[in-house]
């Protein structure tokens, strides 16, 4: 069964760029994975905001892609890049 994340990050005003560019580094590396279906993101124009829709194959598949080294390092910097961090995991309805 699939799982869908809907993740909403909130960039510092000073780190839109670099933040920018970490976050379509992991749309390049996550589209890899053999269990994505979906990895998109999306930027809101003029507030600071990045919004991904993601498609996961099952849990399992999501609990592996969240242990890959480039998911790992974007936690590890997102307190100094980010303002906000929300993710949903929702159920599709239609």
């Amino acid at each position: 069964m699939s799982i869908y994340l809907t993740a909403i990050i909130k960039s510092k005003q000073a780190t839109v760029a670099p933040l920018r560019t970490i976050l379509l580094d992991m749309v390049a590396n996550s589209r890899k994975e053999e269990a994505c279906i979906q990895y998109d993101l999306h930027e809101s124009a003029g507030n600071l905001t990045f919004i991904f829709q993601e498609e996961w194959k099952d849990q399992a598949s999501l609990d592996q892609h969240n242990e890959q080294p480039y998911i790992l390092a974007f936690v590890d910097q997102a307190g100094v890049l980010t303002d906000e961090i929300v993710i949903y995991k929702t159920q599709k309805l239609a």
